[in-house]
């Protein structure tokens, strides 16, 4: 839906153009103006002939044709100006900047409608309506300030909010990063943040495109579009971060299992990004450093020399990075007692390497080439350089600027005298450079950028199941919990391993089936969504007297209408589930299992469909992946089988869409094999 009119019109119009530039109609013509619009620019006013030296015409009717409309009038005259310059003047391009409409009200709703259908039926594109504008190298169709130095590999930035837009920037630009251009979408009435970024993707030229994308979104409207289009960019060579705002406790939903509870929208979120490869961010000033991380060379690999004259920072810097499974290693060679004979009496090159606060940028140079040329476990390195006030430093960053050029590896400048050394920075920065003044920040997005994975395949092949069993499975049960044949029917069809049980719903049959299966066995309510909460749960029946006692008082359990009979069997418990988020599609879900879900929390979420590659990832990045692996003599999980019924997980839900929520809690996992003990399925047509 974006168009060559909005990207580079040949002609503008602004309606509600004024000659008080403290007005939005008034500020954009000036942007437009002092950022030198190379083609026809006018102005529609009924009450003047003249604005800021261009010709204003008295309504629309009497321009000639235009290309672009930029709109600063009241909402309820908009809708029929629309309308006149798409049919009588062939506009195809709309910025709306004025409020008032589906934000404010159903009547604001059914203008902004009518504004849509327009723009819908001659095939054009729509910005807004409150919005602040478009900054493209073409034109500054934008109302604020500030307005950023343009550079072809400057940040391409779609925001949902437009104050937030400008207070990015303001966080952005003293930083010396450059953006090549802005898109504020308001309202997102025709088009969205995501359908910005499908024309980023669609028009992506390795050679002239911008390679860093930020986003803020407060909506995510078609998290499928998103997705494809961010996972594509990145597969192309781009970088992408995003800021989705509206994360807290509040926003999530009530839900009746496990999964439900713990699967919020922002947990949907967050798969979303990381399936698409995209890094979160939680803030404006996040989201800049994220951005200037990748405005340099990416990292090859996790170790990072630390080259400073103060310790302090040093210090803060190898936490951040430590913390965030980066490393500072210790660095000892004959190379290292090579270089320390450079420095002064005092210095280090253990890593943090401090030259002191007399060190001088020849020594800064030298250094730097030891790490870059000499130090093989090196893979990249922050310099921490600032100054009490009592010297200039040009020398020093100009030695940073050159170093910077000529390195193999990655330097990060983390420059923190923004004040005392404020020409030095600023002459740096002039140079095209972007600066850290904060190195724990830089620190953190060092790590969150270096695990943040890319995306996996494109095509993600599931593993076969019986779809056509799965199928008559569904048509068979109505909406609700399914009856426990019908979830082990469903596992056995998915191919997912399950224990032998047996569901009765008499005492004779349940001292049977007990000994068939084999003691000791663990007996389960069935019908009560919470069995351990109301005594529902009984382990290790060993003998037929005790199957009689627990049935006879289970039975009598509210909402019980049977009992399960299972082999008792050991093994680490785990958790794997699945769980449909309107817009999103299914999640798949993993974690340890039984209690320690609802205690610990720590849960991975991915969107489905997912590979064995991405199952894999889930399970590596619990923080208690370490139980899984194996700690103080216990054996551990057989990751490869976890990782298999994950991913059948997938398949299942994808031949059976109307599963709306699915816990296999607990699994019971060994070295051998993992098995599914209880299971719950509830679907919705």
């Amino acid at each position: 839906m974006v168009n060559s009119a909005l990207i580079n019109p040949k002609s503008i119009v602004v309606v509600g153009g004024s000659n008080d530039i403290s007005k939005p109609g008034g500020k954009i013509l000036k942007n437009l103006i002092d950022n030198n619009f190379q083609g026809n620019l006018y102005v529609t006013n009924p009450k003047e002939t003249l604005v800021q030296g261009i010709r204003s015409y008295p309504d629309p009717g009497k321009l000639p044709l235009v290309d672009l409309a930029v709109i600063a009038i009241a909402a309820k005259y908009v809708p029929r100006v629309v309308e006149e310059l798409a049919e009588e003047k062939h506009t195809r391009a709309f910025i709306i900047l004025s409020a008032g409409f589906s934000e404010e009200s159903e009547e604001g709703k059914s203008l902004e409608a009518a504004i849509v259908a327009t723009v819908n039926r001659v095939g054009g594109s729509l910005i807004g309506p409150n919005c602040i504008g478009v900054l493209t190298p073409n034109h500054a169709s934008i109302f604020t300030e500030p307005i950023p130095k343009l550079n072809p590999n400057g940040i391409d930035f779609i925001s949902g909010s437009g104050a937030t837009a400008v207070f990015i920037m303001e966080s952005a630009i003293p930083k010396g990063l450059t953006f090549n251009s802005v898109f504020s979408v308001g309202n997102s009435a025709q088009m969205g943040v995501e359908e910005v970024l499908q024309y980023f993707d669609e028009t992506y030229d390795p050679e002239k495109s911008s390679r860093v994308k930020l986003l803020y979104i407060e909506t995510v409207n078609n998290p499928k579009k998103l997705l494809k289009h961010a996972s594509s960019l990145i597969r192309k060579g781009c970088r992408i971060a995003a800021i989705k705002a509206g994360s807290s406790e509040a926003g999530s939903r009530a839900a009746s299992s496990h999964t439900g509870a713990l699967a919020s929208p922002d947990v949907a979120v967050d798969a979303l990004f990381r399936k698409a490869g995209i890094v979160r961010c939680h803030g404006r000033e996040d989201l800049i450093a994220i951005a200037s991380v990748f405005m340099h060379p990416p990292l090859q690999g996790k170790n990072i020399a630390i080259i400073t004259h103060a310790g302090g920072p040093a210090v803060m810097l190898t936490d951040a990075l430590s913390n965030g499974g980066l490393k500072v290693p210790h660095i000892q060679s004959a190379d290292a007692a090579e270089l320390l004979q450079k420095l002064y009496p005092g210095s280090s090159v253990a890593n943090p390497i401090d030259f002191l606060a007399t060190g001088t940028a020849k020594q800064l140079g030298t250094i730097i080439d030891y790490a870059d040329q000499k130090f093989e476990e090196i893979d990249g390195m922050v310099v921490i350089f600032g100054t009490p006030g009592l010297v200039k430093v040009f020398d020093a960053y100009n030695v940073l600027d050159e170093k910077m050029k000529t390195c193999n590896k990655p330097i990060y400048p983390v420059l923190p005298s923004i004040l005392t050394a404020h020409a030095e920075v600023a002459d740096f920065l002039s140079k095209g450079r972007i600066n850290f003044p904060d190195e724990a920040i830089l620190g953190d997005a060092l790590c969150r950028v270096y695990h943040t994975a890319a995306p996996d395949a494109e095509n993600t092949r599931l593993p076969e199941v019986d779809h056509e069993k799965i199928r008559e499975i569904i048509s068979k049960n109505n909406d609700g919990y399914l009856l426990p044949e019908a979830v082990a029917a469903l596992l056995d069809a998915a191919g997912i391993s399950r224990a032998g049980e047996a569901v009765t719903d008499t005492v004779e049959d349940a001292v049977k089936e007990a000994s068939r299966l084999g003691f000791p066995v663990v007996m389960k309510v069935v019908g009560p969504v919470h069995k351990s909460d109301v005594g529902g749960v009984v382990l290790n029946v060993k003998k037929e007297s005790g199957v009689r006692i627990e049935f006879e008082r289970m039975i009598k359990i509210p909402e019980t209408s049977a009992v399960l009979i299972q082999p008792m069997l050991s093994g680490t418990e785990l958790f794997a589930g699945a769980k449909y988020e309107p817009k999103f599609g299914h999640m798949i879900l993993c974690g340890l299992g039984g209690i320690f879900i609802e205690v610990l929390k720590d849960v991975s979420a991915f969107l489905s469909p997912l590979s064995m590659d991405e199952a894999l990832k889930m399970i590596r990045s619990l923080k208690s992946y370490k139980i899984i692996q194996g700690v103080r003599g216990q054996k551990g999980i057989n990751e490869q089988k976890f990782a298999e019924i994950i991913v059948s997980l997938s398949a299942l839900v994808s031949a059976a869409p109307e599963i709306i929520e699915l816990d296999l809690n607990p699994l019971l996992g060994n070295e051998k094999s993992v098995t599914a003990v209880d299971a719950r399925i509830r679907i919705v047509k």
